[in-house]
């Protein structure tokens, strides 16, 4: 079943979209912290200025999504499909904290 919307300045602490499709969903200026992204279909979606504190992103489909304005996520690329995915360089340290790498 597809899901498709645009949320804009929502809070949506601890939402749950698992197992969700929402290809191209568009977030702006949201709250997800702790939201519940498993196994969820979110390929070329946009995270335009929310915060992802302690999201739960896992077997998460991000091909082609947009963090170049999100904060606070953290990613595992190996359990995550990351392809074309965007980043600025800072918001890398969150798709690389589990290898504990130290960056200057």
């Amino acid at each position: 079943m597809m899901f498709g919307v645009h949320f804009d300045n929502c809070q949506m602490r601890y939402a749950s979209f698992a197992g969700r499709k929402m290809p191209a969903t568009r977030f702006v200026r949201c709250i997800l912290d702790e939201a519940d992204l498993v196994d969820t279909d979110l390929s070329n979606a946009v995270f335009q200025d929310c915060s992802l504190a302690g999201a739960v992103f896992q077997n998460t489909v991000l091909v082609g999504a947009d963090f170049t304005s999100a904060t606070g996520f953290t990613l595992d690329p190996e359990t995550n499909q990351l392809l074309n995915a965007r980043f600025t360089l800072h918001g890398l340290l969150g798709v690389v904290a589990k290898y504990g790498l130290v960056v200057e």
